[in-house]
């Protein structure tokens, strides 16, 4: 199984040490937020964890620490660096200061281990087309010797950012022709890898790839293993990803993103911050009377040993 960190909140800029005692004790609770009472145990041991997938937008708190899982687990890194100042993303560190994190990041791990993620695109009258070509051209130039690849996504309109973010101005068809054959020339001249997340639409005509971010072959590809050639199904519609468990909790990340999905509102996140012990097994609060705890089914995806043929890491 895939143990994801940061789908639901950013665990690596804001809960550090909760992570990093959860695998020191080897093992976390994981709260459904579908049904609050009912919790999930993962057992993060190497033989019970295929790999470990990170998600964050400031991996500053854990750079001195990451040795302590990477010399353990098969782990990958998605990093999102956006175009966005913080009348957008107020919680986030200057684009500089995350492209200098990401170097250090990609110094201790590896370049194949890491993703840039620069998503998601969306338009106001401050982030232009011609803004984002700009800044993302910037961006690629210091980037390209550091990454395995750049994943890049159009906004989707959910209904709550209509609200979050008024002043949004709806991408059209011809706005994503345009951004993505700029991307793609640019990514082109800096020779790095470039993908979409979560799109029906096929850019490969300007040297776009389209993938599931999170796939069994590009975790085995960085990390030199092998993977079963399973169906990835996705975490939602259009996504090519394979399955993973989350074992964050949503209404917790303190970044305050305008355009977030997994926060009801940058209020709600702080109030509920409070709640957060550090040394429980579960990201937020404690285990309570009525919670009934089962164990997750942590089925592995990797070959068998005899299997397995080591892959050449690219």
């Amino acid at each position: 199984m895939i143990i994801n960190t940061g789908a639901r909140t950013d665990t690596v800029q804001y809960f550090t040490k909760w992570l990093l005692r959860r695998f020191e004790e080897g093992f976390v609770l994981a709260r459904n937020p579908l049904f609050p009472n009912k919790i999930t145990r993962y057992e993060l041991h190497p033989e019970k964890v295929d790999a470990v997938v990170f998600c964050s937008k400031n991996y500053t708190p854990i750079l001195s620490h990451i040795k302590e899982i990477t010399d353990k687990f098969n782990t990958y890194f998605y990093y999102t660096i956006t175009a966005y100042d913080k009348d957008v993303e107020p919680g986030v560190p200057s684009i500089d200061d995350s492209i200098k994190t990401l170097i250090k990041l990609s110094e201790i791990v590896g370049k194949q281990r890491i993703a840039w993620r620069y998503d998601p695109v969306l338009l106001t009258g401050k982030y232009t087309k011609e803004y984002h070509i700009n800044t993302f051209k910037y961006m690629t130039r210091l980037l390209a010797p550091y990454i395995d690849r750049c994943i890049f996504s159009f906004v989707e309109m959910y209904k709550k950012l209509e609200k979050n973010m008024p002043e949004i101005i709806l991408l059209t068809e011809n706005d994503k022709e345009f951004l993505a054959k700029s991307f793609g020339e640019i990514a082109g001249q800096n020779g790095i890898y470039i993908q979409t997340c979560g799109t029906k639409v096929d850019y490969l005509k300007y040297g776009i790839h389209k993938s599931g971010c999170m796939t069994l072959d590009i975790l085995g590809r960085a990390n030199g293993v092998q993977f079963k050639n399973l169906r990835h199904r996705g975490m939602r519609q259009g996504c090519g990803c394979i399955e993973s468990r989350d074992i964050g909790a949503y209404d917790t990340c303190l970044n305050g993103c305008r355009y977030c999905y997994a926060n009801k509102n940058p209020k709600k996140a702080f109030e509920n911050y409070k709640f957060h012990n550090p040394d429980s097994p579960l990201l937020l609060g404690e285990v309570k009377e009525g919670d009934t705890i089962q164990q997750g089914v942590q089925n592995s995806f990797l070959l068998p040993k005899e299997k397995n043929v080591q892959l050449s890491i690219i």
